[in-house]
């Protein structure tokens, strides 16, 4: 399709904000849903940096949609702004364990368009964790070696980060000077996601999550083919369950 200079070059200018500042706003919003040359042209200049952009109703946010995008966050980077020094990349998958966590608890099952919470606590997260953890340690370790390959999530390297922190009461004796807390790390992600606008605190030691994250979630996290089955494996236990219990 031709697309008339002057629109090129205003598509452009938009693109370039959007990949400075990952956001625009709501005047953005509106020619993006009215002009569908601009639309179909930030579409395809985001797809060239294997990129998507991400509408909510006031703002367009620009994201990384694989790793080869040069806009993608890298470890390296996460490890050197949110993580403590000597932070391994067991402490990334941790990172990313705890966040779908979060996610998966502001919905009723990993098909879900809508969150059924409002809030969750700090506290309840380190349940909610604590709970897929004991159901990762609940397959052998040649199941759980076979279920890294399909999902490629080192599943025994975030159990053993998991465990090797205090408990949630931080009354666990400490093993080392590098251990820290179940609720400090978690603080550590929040900071990120918050950093991130995934989520808000509300106060209270609660967090919600914002419109962007459940735009994301609804696009890319409760559909099969981005998130390769991740939600159904780590909340399809309780699926089971229910479905025992009427028969």
């Amino acid at each position: 399709m031709d697309y008339s200079e002057s629109k090129v070059i205003q598509a452009f200018q938009l693109y370039t904000k959007l990949a400075r500042d990952g956001v625009l706003g709501v005047d953005s919003v509106q020619l993006y849903n009215a002009d569908d040359d601009i639309r179909a042209l930030l579409d395809l200049f985001s797809y060239e940096v294997d990129c998507v952009i991400i509408k909510t109703s006031e703002q367009l946010f620009f994201v990384p949609k694989t790793r080869l995008s040069p806009f993608h966050v890298s470890n390296d980077w996460i490890k050197k702004n949110y993580l403590r020094s000597g932070a391994t990349n067991g402490d990334i998958y941790l990172l990313y364990f705890c966040t779908l966590i979060l996610f998966g608890s502001f919905y009723d099952s990993y098909q879900s368009h809508e969150p059924t919470r409002q809030f969750l606590s700090l506290e309840d997260w380190v349940h909610s964790i604590q709970d897929r953890i004991d159901q990762l340690k609940s397959h052998d370790i040649d199941e759980i070696k076979e279920l890294e390959k399909e999902f490629s999530y080192n599943w025994t390297v975030i159990i053993e980060k998991w465990d090797d922190m205090d408990d949630i009461k931080e009354t666990a004796k400490r093993q080392s000077g590098n251990t820290i807390s179940r609720l400090s790390f978690i603080d550590t992600v929040r900071r990120f996601l918050k950093d991130q606008d995934l989520i808000q605190d509300i106060g209270n030691n609660e967090v919600t999550l914002t419109e962007k994250a459940m735009t994301i979630i609804q696009r890319f996290f409760m559909e099969v083919e981005f998130n390769k089955g991740i939600f159904e494996f780590i909340y399809g236990f309780e699926k089971e369950n229910e479905d025992a219990g009427y028969q």
